[in-house]
């Protein structure tokens, strides 16, 4: 009897215990109320340090109140727009995501394809015609994730100046990718996400949000008296107004107005669960390829877009409440220098044809195995040869691949060049830069060659560019801020894959399917 007495006793006390714990569960205590995930499109991590006295916006907000991180990567190949974005929110890489370049050459329909581009869609607003979707991008981001785990009201929204842009940082269960269409001046999105384009959107459009700006004069924002215009834009409205509008400061202050309006008309912030903003400036990578990151203007847009940062987050916090967003920011990409203004300072540096690449390798295709048309397409500076003529003509594959790479590697400004089996078969994890090359190889939508030039060469005309696997193309700014997160300045070496699982931790939910990351645990409070 005194044995039982003694069992319900102590029964009694585990359960007068376990009473006030379960009371303290967080179940009930605030979430995070929105997500707001930026990207400036081609902002070198040096924009931070070189112009740093001259922010006192967003950007200085987020450099001294949030997680700064110094040595931040793209680890993947190539670095270009598509794909910079698409790793943001997945954790992922190219090898596992899909998106493998801007564009490429689609082999099952035998023309190019854009990482977003999607026939079955339309476009709402604009012009119409072909819409966009995220259907390309394998696997989930995080805004994904947080909508399969949360409640129905849950709202995930893209927006940016481009489409890829808008729509691979949002993901498939999206509620709306946003993105402007030079064509007509309005901001536009697909079929893939509604019937038509919200009452707030339309009447964005009809706004003077995108034409207020004919004949406008850029001045520098800490012009002299006497300073002469960076820019004076068209008068007259059409295409080439928006095309130069959007090159210059005003399309950054159009964007964040646009984001503003769907803070506010969306209710982001104010749902049950977990919102998700995704913004991607796209104005310094559409100038920076003209004037290339050392010329005056540049350093006036990073200027300028850090206020207009300071006025993002002004809008997030007011909509969402201090103490309930968590932002994080990033780039998709660096940009390399103008190699006129490097061959000045004494640095080997230069310019070629991507043509001439393309020529060689037709040339020793054809001295080998007969005159024909031997490259079909392209994704970057990665050629994919015809696999039925060569099969037709009885030809081992892996033997032109190996012809064309050999051809190529004797061109005097190539760095190196993989085949599409040494990155499919081999071990490269002692090649720092095969390794690079290795993430971005996705079979079934890869080229056969993967070419990759000297360090400071550009296959252009004029300007610049980026896309390789440099560093001056793959070190970026990572600045996490607000709830949970730990200020302070972090010289650990880490990658933009990083972002989406340290995320998906801090708020609780799963990484996202495709995720290659690892979470930052240091910058958790």
């Amino acid at each position: 009897m005194m044995y039982h007495f003694r069992r319900w006793i102590c029964g009694l006390a585990a359960l007068l215990l376990w009473i006030p714990a379960q009371a303290a569960e967080p179940s009930t205590a605030p979430k995070t109320k929105l997500v707001v995930a930026i990207i400036i499109d081609q902002f070198r991590y040096d924009y931070m340090t070189r112009f740093d006295a001259s922010y006192q916006g967003g950007l200085r907000r987020l450099h001294d109140a949030g997680a700064f991180f110094t040595d931040a990567h793209q680890a993947h190949y190539p670095t270009v727009t598509a794909v910079g974005h698409a790793a943001f929110l997945t954790g992922s890489i190219p090898a596992i995501n899909g998106i493998i370049g801007n564009e490429w050459f689609d082999r099952e329909t035998g023309k190019m394809v854009t990482s977003v581009s999607d026939d079955a869609t339309k476009l709402l607003g604009g012009n119409g015609g072909p819409g966009s979707s995220p259907k390309r991008l394998i696997g989930s981001t995080l805004g994904d994730e947080i909508k399969i785990a949360g409640p129905s009201d849950t709202t995930v929204i893209g927006v940016s100046l481009k489409d890829r842009a808008a729509i691979l940082p949002a993901g498939h269960a999206a509620n709306a990718a946003y993105w402007f269409d030079q064509e007509s001046g309005q901001f536009v999105s697909s079929t893939y996400y509604m019937i038509d384009l919200p009452a707030w959107v339309q009447a964005f459009n009809k706004s003077d949000a995108a034409n207020r700006h004919a004949a406008a004069k850029w001045m520098p924002i800490d012009a002299e008296p006497g300073a002469q215009p960076f820019r004076i834009l068209p008068a007259k409205l059409g295409k080439q107004y928006y095309e130069e509008m959007i090159r210059s400061p005003y399309g950054n202050e159009m964007l964040e107005a646009f984001a503003e309006q769907a803070l506010k008309e969306e209710h982001l912030g104010q749902h049950s669960g977990t919102d998700v903003l995704t913004v991607s400036f796209s104005s310094n990578d559409l100038l920076g390829h003209q004037v290339g990151p050392d010329a005056p203007e540049v350093r006036d847009m990073c200027i300028q877009t850090d206020r207009v940062l300071g006025q993002l987050l002004r809008a997030v916090e007011a909509e969402a409440g201090a103490g309930n967003y968590v932002v994080v920011l990033t780039s998709d990409h660096g940009v390399a220098p103008i190699p006129e203004e490097l061959t000045k300072r004494g640095m080997p540096a230069g310019r070629f044809s991507s043509g001439e690449v393309y020529r060689a390798i037709e040339t020793a295709l054809s001295e080998k195995y007969g005159s024909a048309k031997w490259v079909l397409g392209n994704a970057e500076l990665s050629p994919y040869l015809d696999h039925e003529l060569l099969r037709a003509k009885h030809i081992a594959l892996t033997d032109a691949v190996d012809t064309a790479a050999e051809a190529v590697r004797k061109l005097p400004y190539i760095f190196r060049v993989y085949t599409s089996t040494q990155l499919e078969h081999e071990n490269l994890a002692g090649d720092p830069i095969g390794k690079l090359m290795q993430r971005g190889y996705y079979r079934a939508r890869a080229g056969d060659l993967f070419i990759v030039q000297q360090p400071y060469w550009l296959a252009s005309k004029e300007g610049t560019s980026h896309g390789t696997p440099f560093s001056y193309d793959t070190h970026v700014p990572v600045i996490f801020f607000g709830r949970g997160i730990r200020a302070g300045r972090y010289d650990e070496n880490i990658r933009v894959a990083d972002i989406a699982p340290t995320l998906a931790a801090l708020l609780g939910v799963n990484a996202p399917s495709g995720s290659v990351g690892r979470v930052l645990a240091v910058i958790e409070k």
